[in-house]
C-alpha cells in the first residue's frame, strides 16, 4: 500500500470505458477512408508501442500503414463527426460507460485531492465529466489543450505538481504512455488493466518494466492500494 495526498487519473480506460467510443471511432474512421475493418487488438498493439496517445494521429498512422495517405485535418474532421455526432446523429461519445461505482469518488474526496491528466481535449473531457461526475471536484484537470507536449512527455504531471508543491502524487493510467509519463515525472504509477483485456499479460509486463508500484483491474479497486 502507498501513501498519497493527490490522486491523478487518466480518463480513458481508467475513469471511462471507451471501447465503444474512442476505440470504435478509430475503427469507423479507418473504415471510412479505407473501406476496411480493423480489430480492437490492432489498436491496442499500436498503443503498446507507446507514442500513440492521440487517437487522431493514430487513425492517420493506421491508414498510412495500409498504404493510404490522408491529410491529418481530414482525419480529425471525420473522427469528430463520428465521435461527437452531426446533423442530429448521436455521436459515439454517447456509448461511453463511467467505471467508478456509486459514491467511490465522493468517498475518496474526503481523504485525497483528486485531479485528472488526460490526453483528451477539454471539450471532450467536459462532455463526459458533466454527464457522469459533475458532483466530483477534480482539481486541476489538465487536458491536451493545457500542454505543449503530449504523453508520454511528463509536462501535464509536472504542471499538477507545480500547482501542488509538497504533495505526494499518485497517477493511475491504462496505457504505456501513461506509465512513461509518470516515470519521467518521478510520480508513482498504478496501472489499470481490465480483467478481460485481450492483451492483459503484455500490458502487465509493460507496466512492470516501467516500474508500476501496483496494477489493478479497475478503478473500483483503488482503495486496496492506498494507505
Amino acid at each position: 500500500m502507498v501513501a498519497a495526498d493527490l490522486l491523478v487519473f487518466d480518463m480513458d480506460g481508467v475513469l471511462v470505458d471507451v471501447a465503444e467510443s474512442y476505440r470504435e471511432t478509430i475503427v469507423q474512421t479507418v473504415r471510412h477512408f479505407s473501406g476496411r475493418d480493423i480489430s480492437r487488438d490492432l489498436i491496442q498493439d499500436y498503443k503498446n508501442q507507446g507514442g500513440w496517445n492521440n487517437d487522431w494521429a493514430l487513425s492517420q498512422r493506421i491508414l498510412h500503414d495500409m498504404g493510404l495517405e490522408t491529410r491529418y485535418d481530414t482525419v480529425v474532421e471525420e473522427f469528430n463527426k463520428l465521435f461527437l455526432g452531426t446533423d442530429g446523429t448521436p455521436g459515439l461519445v454517447n456509448r461511453e460507460r463511467w467505471i467508478g461505482g456509486p459514491g467511490l469518488f465522493e468517498r475518496l474526496a474526503l481523504r485525497y485531492q483528486l485531479a485528472i491528466f488526460s490526453g483528451r481535449h477539454r471539450y471532450e473531457a467536459d462532455i463526459t465529466l458533466l454527464r457522469y461526475a459533475a458532483q466530483v471536484a477534480f482539481n486541476p484537470i489538465i487536458c491536451a489543450d493545457d500542454v505543449i507536449l503530449s504523453k508520454p512527455d511528463p509536462e501535464g504531471l509536472l504542471k499538477i505538481a507545480k500547482l501542488n508543491p509538497g504533495k505526494q502524487m499518485l497517477y493511475f493510467g491504462d496505457v504505456l504512455d501513461d506509465a512513461r509519463s509518470a516515470r519521467a515525472a518521478r510520480v508513482p504509477f498504478v496501472g489499470v488493466v481490465a480483467r478481460g483485456h485481450s492483451r492483459r499479460d503484455e500490458v502487465f509486463e509493460l507496466f512492470r518494466a516501467e516500474q508500476a508500484i501496483a496494477i489493478i483491474d479497475d478503478v473500483n479497486q483503488i482503495e486496496s492500494v492506498l494507505k
